[in-house]
């Protein structure tokens, strides 16, 4: 069977930055390591007046057909995940494909374009979207484009300020990727909560604390049925764990989870034994309180001991070397983890062809996704393509005061006109309004 995975990556960053713990810690006269070393973010990343979801995602998307040598005859569908649509009928695809169709001599006119939605996780839906359309056979020999564009960004004062940031990652989807190929077998759960959702509304409603159980409440679920259709996860199968990343102090959370589970009942647990004593298991007690209490008491041991801090230093912490520095991308940021984990193996020098990811998104709302991924032979030369790194240091670092500035100027409910910050230069922008209340946009050399 032909592998059908990602076979290219790119990653466009918003222009601007917040300096969590210089700029924003002061000014909410807080301690900076609550932001350090609580939420494990260093700065945020914000897009200039002339950015959106948009313009981010075809910067994004045209960077990557460029460097492959693409044209729009090559793709034949345009899937776009977001929870930043600022139209409730014509997708975010349509304006993309439009950005693009001005750059190239062809056009879009035969791609199927669609519009995903569930919160974070839209990304990945959009990734399986595609992998099956090519598995049908309906591509007709081409690629699927699929794009991760949010700016997420939350009302003053919200809890989640801190945590913001906007940016797209565009992935192309192929046979015979270059990247990674994508499994087969899959593990859901999924429930109706409200732990965070956006009515009809720019800035979100968040219950923090319920967003946090349900995480990882779906993430238990979602491994759980991916082992029944794909076999146990042992912890020597997996080099990287990529998760939805909203903030990395969630993903320790949930990687602690995921190490409980992953070691029951293996060699990993038998040592561990001799220092903290063996998993709860459930049928040892009277009752379900009895066991939770006993099971945090586990947890609260096992997160201490040397065993999963070294687990967790290779295989988790460098899945958030990107997002430290740019904020929540929701749609993206699983796959931003996942570009941070290879590049981090770039950078050590280490041979990754054949190796797994065991890969974990999620969208509150709520529903979580387990599926593994094989490194491919092209992926040194398709990361080392990545100038993520460049981007960061070229983005303009903002007072108290531009930041002030630049919230207003997303809020769809102010009118305000704000200067841009930043010069753009070969790529997309914001240009005005049309006769129907559409965006319009335009490229700037």
């Amino acid at each position: 069977m032909t592998a059908v995975g990602i076979d290219a990556v790119e990653i466009w960053t918003g222009n601007l930055k917040l300096d969590l713990p210089g700029t924003f810690a002061p000014e909410k006269g807080e301690d900076p390591e609550k932001y350090t070393k609580g939420l494990g973010l260093n700065a945020s990343s914000f897009p200039d007046s002339y950015e959106d979801i948009v313009t981010m995602g075809a910067n994004a998307a045209h960077r990557l057909m460029e460097r492959k040598g693409l044209e729009p005859d090559d793709i034949g569908r345009i899937d776009v995940a977001t929870e930043s649509a600022f139209d409730n009928s014509k997708p975010v695809s349509t304006y993309v494909a439009g950005c693009l169709e001005q750059v190239y001599e062809s056009d879009f006119h035969h791609a199927n374009k669609g519009e995903r939605k569930f919160a974070c996780i839209a990304g990945t839906q959009s990734l399986d979207d595609a992998y099956n359309w090519i598995r049908a056979g309906r591509n007709r020999g081409r690629s699927a484009l699929v794009i991760a564009t949010d700016t997420a960004l939350y009302a003053r004062g919200d809890d989640g300020e801190a945590t913001q940031g906007a940016g797209a990652v565009a992935m192309l989807i192929s046979e015979d990727p270059n990247l990674v190929e994508l499994s087969a077998e899959q593990g859901y759960g999924s429930a109706d909560e409200t732990d965070f959702l956006k009515p009809n509304q720019q800035f979100p409603s968040v219950d923090g604390k319920r967003s946090v159980q349900v995480y990882l409440a779906r993430m238990r679920e979602a491994l759980e049925d991916y082992e029944s259709v794909a076999g146990e996860v042992h912890p020597d199968d997996l080099v990287f764990a990529p998760f939805h990343t909203p903030f990395p102090g969630m993903v320790r959370k949930a990687a602690l989870l995921a190490y409980r589970h992953i070691t029951r009942n293996t060699e990993f647990e038998d040592e561990l034994a001799e220092e903290i004593g063996r998993q709860p298991r459930p049928e040892a007690f009277d009752s379900d309180e009895e066991y939770r209490d006993a099971l945090r008491e586990y947890m609260d041991l096992l997160k201490d001991t040397e065993q999963y801090a070294e687990w967790y230093d290779t295989t988790i912490d460098p899945t958030l070397t990107i997002a430290r520095e740019v904020g929540n991308w929701y749609t993206g940021s699983v796959h931003v983890a996942r570009a941070s984990a290879l590049k981090h193996a770039l950078e050590q020098d280490r041979e990754m062809t054949g190796e797994q990811l065991l890969v974990g998104s999620y969208g509150s709302g709520a529903q979580a996704e387990i599926h593994s991924e094989t490194v491919r032979e092209g992926w040194a030369e398709e990361i080392e393509a990545l100038n993520v790194d460049e981007q960061l240091a070229e983005r303009y670092e903002m007072s108290w005061d531009d930041y002030e500035e630049i919230h207003d100027a997303h809020n769809h409910e102010m009118d305000v006109d704000v200067e841009e910050f930043t010069t753009p230069s070969e790529e997309f922008v914001f240009d005005g309004w049309g006769r129907m209340g559409e965006r319009k946009y335009r490229y700037v050399e």
